[in-house]
């Protein structure tokens, strides 16, 4: 299978030239490579070709690096009946510069760009209603991004007296601090409540 998937990368990159970095294989798929700027006309090869048929998009998502000048992957899933491949599109981005969006070639794709702008913050130019679709109202930041705390800025909850739901900033109590490491079933010179019936019937 690798051999078909490296032939048809070499493929791909005389057809796409300057537009294309580079392909790898790993788990027995097809990666590009691609420049940010053209993945609009790439994403249009890949559906048209003969030689493609790429017609399914499956999934468009973001990958963090903060680490990273470009901290964000925005990888383009793909699927060829035809060819029966599936291939991964990779263009990296920052959390300013906007990646060209490809709901005129997949409209399918407005769903999968609005997630990642959501969760990420990853901005894409061109969309046609690009604004949050998981989180809630006045929702601050974006949950995937690593830098994103665990527990969030605020909490949601009903309030009897107000018979509303409010928002409250996040407020730790000091028990859910205080882990106890120590399984309960290995290890432990104490008892636990209900663990005495075990022990007389064993």
């Amino acid at each position: 299978m690798d051999e078909i998937l490296n032939e048809h990368g070499e493929y791909l990159t005389l057809k796409l030239g300057e537009a294309l970095t580079g392909f790898t294989i790993s788990y027995g798929e097809l990666t590009l490579n691609a420049r940010r700027g053209d993945i609009v006309e790439i994403i249009r090869v890949l559906r048209d070709d003969a030689q493609c048929r790429y017609i399914s998009i499956i999934d468009i998502c973001g990958v963090d690096y903060p680490g990273r000048a470009e901290r964000f992957d925005v990888v383009y899933h793909l699927l060829s009946p035809t060819q029966n491949i599936r291939l991964r599109v990779r263009v990296t981005t920052d959390e300013t510069t906007p990646v060209p969006s490809v709901t005129g070639v997949f409209p399918g794709a407005n769903w999968y760009e609005r997630e990642a702008y959501d969760l990420y913050g990853i901005l894409f130019s061109g969309h046609p209603d690009l604004r949050r679709l998981l989180t809630d109202y006045g929702f601050e930041g974006h949950p995937l991004r690593k830098d994103f705390p665990v527990s969030g800025f605020v909490e949601v909850r009903f309030d009897e007296e107000q018979r509303r739901v409010v928002y409250e900033p996040v407020k730790l109590t000091q028990e859910y601090r205080d882990f106890d490491y120590l399984s309960p079933w290995e290890g432990t010179e104490y008892v636990l409540p209900g663990d005495e019936k075990a022990s007389n019937n064993g």
